[in-house]
This record gives structure tokens, C-alpha cells and sequence, in this order.
């Protein structure tokens, strides 16, 4: 097993991170040692790591704006990534999934769940500046809303991590094309796009921006 990134570590084409919470699983996933599986089918960060991320913006220590938390799937990933030095603040918006991140904020003391709507950044405003603001919503919108959680949380020299489901911005054009004109708005909006991940085939017709302030 070779570390790929800092607390992330990888045989052949499955991921693992350091269990922050020793012998617990989160979602079924299996321990290795003191390590859990990450499912790659599960995580579009999973996803774009065994694709060929080149920077991994999330560290040990860092803080973390995670926009579209769901059940906390990839989130408990984060969480083991950060290690208690570090904190993610989950923001979902379903009351039914939110449930599930309540649980995993029991067990993850660097985990603060936030029930709020991504649309409305001033519903979580409050939040302190992040190193790093991860989005992932489906949303025709969904890089205005990044880009207004961004320009309000993102510390300067920050990243920016956009998890882009080409069917949920624009249906009649190809993939790539969603993909480029996305990352053109960002560009637009003052980032610079360190990289472009097509996720395929782990999760169809999604592709990873990764972008600094």
C-alpha cells in the first residue's frame, strides 16, 4: 500500500484513508488495519484522486467548507484526511440525509453539520475563512453558487473543488463542453483552474474542478 497524499494511501485501484475512529465503519466500507477503504464508486473525490489529482488541497489541519454533505460519505474521508486538527462544516439541506450526518458528528468531533441551503450562504455565515471549499450539488447553478461560497469563506490562496454533473447544468451538450464552459466561469470570476478531472468511469457524465483564488 503506497501513500499517494498525506493520511491517503492506495493498492492497485483502491484508496484508503487513516481511520480517525479506530475499528468504525461509516457506510460498509472495509478496515484495513487502522485503515478504511474508500469507495471509489461512492466518491467523486475518491474518484478524481484514482483519475490522476495532481494537488490535494485537503490536508491535515485544514478547515473545510463541504457544500452538498448528503449522508457524509466523503465527508467522514475528509474528516480522517484533517485529523482532529482540522474541521469540516457540512452543509446539506435534505432533513432525511441530514440524520445521517448527525450520527457521524458523534463519532467525528472535527464534523460540524449545518442543515442550511448552499444557495444561501448567509444562512452559515458565521463559518470562519476555509482553506478549501468543496462543492458538490446538483444544481444548474451550481458554479455561482460555488463561486459565492467561495468569494465569502475561501482564504486567499485557497482551492476551490467543484464536483460538475454535466446532466444537472445543461442536458443537450456533450459533457466536455458543460465541463469547459463551467471552468470558464470560474476563470471569469477571478480563479485559476489548476485542473480538469473527468471522472468516468466511476461516475458518469461528472468531472472535478480544482481551482485556487
Amino acid at each position: 500500500m503506497k501513500e499517494v497524499f498525506p493520511g491517503i494511501f492506495r493498492e492497485g485501484n483502491k484508496i484508503y484513508t487513516e481511520n480517525l475512529v479506530s475499528g468504525i465503519r461509516v457506510y460498509g466500507e472495509k478496515l484495513v488495519n487502522d485503515k478504511r477503504e474508500w469507495i471509489v464508486e461512492r466518491s467523486k473525490l475518491a474518484a478524481a484522486i484514482l483519475n490522476g489529482l495532481k494537488e490535494m488541497p485537503i490536508k491535515e489541519g485544514s478547515k473545510i467548507l463541504y457544500l452538498g454533505a448528503s449522508t457524509g460519505t466523503t465527508v467522514s474521508h475528509v474528516s480522517d484526511i484533517i485529523k482532529l486538527e482540522g474541521i469540516v462544516y457540512a452543509i446539506e439541506f435534505a432533513e432525511r440525509v441530514f440524520r445521517n450526518l448527525i450520527d457521524l458528528t458523534k463519532q467525528r468531533k472535527n464534523i460540524v453539520a449545518i442543515m442550511a441551503d448552499a444557495r444561501k450562504p448567509e444562512e452559515y455565515a458565521w463559518v470562519e475563512e476555509c482553506d478549501a471549499v468543496y462543492v458538490d450539488i446538483a444544481d444548474p447553478q451550481e458554479s455561482e453558487i460555488a463561486i459565492r461560497n467561495a468569494k465569502e469563506f475561501l482564504k486567499e490562496g485557497g482551492h476551490l473543488l467543484v464536483a460538475i454533473k454535466s446532466q444537472s447544468i445543461d442536458v443537450t451538450k456533450p459533457p466536455a463542453q458543460v465541463y469547459k464552459e463551467e471552468s470558464e466561469k470560474l476563470k471569469k470570476a477571478g480563479f485559476f483552474v489548476i485542473q480538469l478531472i473527468d471522472l468516468e468511469p466511476y461516475e458518469q457524465k461528472h468531472a472535478m474542478i480544482i481551482a485556487r483564488n
